[in-house]
């Protein structure tokens, strides 16, 4: 598929322009204020010398630049030696990622409308890339959470087969590998299911006033979670939201911090409410985790690599390691469907804290009910 190079068009343009109209010619409009000074993308006009002669309204932004201040080098206009090496390489399209800003983006260098100067133009595709590498680690790592329970659902299905049969007991151990099995693939495509529902939007909440207390103690008793519970939640407290789905992100903060909590240790909640915001936080007393993975925690099937847990543990203390490796992600679009936010920070004293928080009242797009 062809390119859509925006500079040879509006040059070709201009250039017309001034073949069309001698008058025009002899005292030309400039390109940028003409053309260009409005434009949502990034543009340069260098001479042969590297001069930055003109920047347009985005790229003075961009690169924080004051007219009054050109005509300046590319250096020392942009503060990115990375454009320079861009410009003398020459090739028509790059990409590259700047070393000042730390942003990625395209450059198309085309002829400008006098002999020797070139126009550059930028395209800040940081988010793109950013979002295909998220695409390709989702697929990557989807793959990784199916091939164990695939394994060992045809390792069952093949001792059922075998020749001589296996004994009775044998046979019903493996019937139950293969059932244990399947129920993960099917948690595993139902939380995809349910996860795709909320970030496509097709959420309707059902609003209704409850009691925080019971909630955190009906969905501990339901986990029936082997680790003791520290409830610092005031007495009656009570808010508005979506019981049902204020719940299931409990249930995942709950249980991954069960998961992740040495035997005997309990897990602590807390639950406040201000002015205008509920705030709800699980703390568990696990080894933690390093903060360069706090912004990624609630992505899909994100996995912490043990190695780089805070006390440095074995892959039995790493976190994030069991279970379909959706149920954080599926906690956050719970809480941003009600208008909220979610986030994970080191514990004072050891171990990691997960925290949401829901405006009061909660105030959102999508279809609300009352029961």
């Amino acid at each position: 598929m062809a390119t859509y190079t925006p500079g040879k068009v509006i040059w070709e343009r201009w250039r017309q322009r001034l073949r069309g109209d001698d008058e025009a010619a002899q005292e030309p409009p400039g390109p940028f204020e003409d053309l260009l000074e409005e434009a949502p993308v990034v543009a340069l006009l260098l001479d042969r010398d590297r001069r930055v002669l003109a920047a347009n309204e985005t790229a003075r932004q961009f690169f924080r630049l004051e007219a009054g201040h050109l005509p300046l080098g590319l250096l020392d206009a942009t503060r990115e030696g990375r454009l320079l090496e861009a410009l003398r390489a020459g090739a028509p399209e790059s990409e590259m990622r700047l070393t000042h800003s730390q942003l990625t983006v395209q450059i198309r260098l085309v002829p400008g409308p006098r002999p020797g100067d070139t126009l550059m133009f930028l395209t800040d595709v940081t988010e793109l890339r950013r979002l295909e590498t998220v695409r390709q680690e989702f697929v990557a790592n989807l793959s990784h959470e199916l091939k164990t329970p695939l394994t060992s659902l045809r390792l069952a299905v093949e001792s059922l087969l075998g020749e001589p049969a296996p004994p009775a007991a044998a046979r019903r151990r493996f019937a139950a590998r293969a059932l244990k099995e399947t129920d993960h693939l099917s948690g595993i495509v139902a939380n995809l299911r349910e996860l795709a529902q909320i970030e496509a939007g097709r959420t309707v909440l059902t609003l209704s006033r409850f009691d925080v207390r019971e909630l955190v103690t009906e969905v501990a008793d339901r986990l029936s979670l082997d680790r003791s519970l520290e409830l610092h939640i005031p007495a009656r407290l009570q808010v508005t939201a979506d019981r049902t789905r204020l719940a299931q992100a409990l249930d995942n903060l709950l249980d991954n911090a069960s998961k992740f909590s040495p035997p005997g240790s309990p897990i602590e909640v807390e639950a406040s409410l201000s002015d205008d915001e509920f705030r709800l936080t699980v703390r568990d007393h696990g080894p933690g985790i390093s903060p360069e993975h706090w912004p990624r925690v609630f992505e899909r099937f994100y996995k912490v690599d043990p190695a780089r847990s805070r006390d440095g543990g074995d892959a039995r203390e790493g976190r994030a390691t069991t279970g379909s490796g959706l149920g954080l992600s599926i906690t956050k679009h719970l809480i941003l469907a009600q208008g909220g936010r979610v986030w994970t920070e080191a514990a004072r004293e050891g171990g990691q804290v997960f925290g949401l928080a829901i405006p009061m009242p909660i105030a959102v797009n999508d279809a609300i009910t009352h029961p």
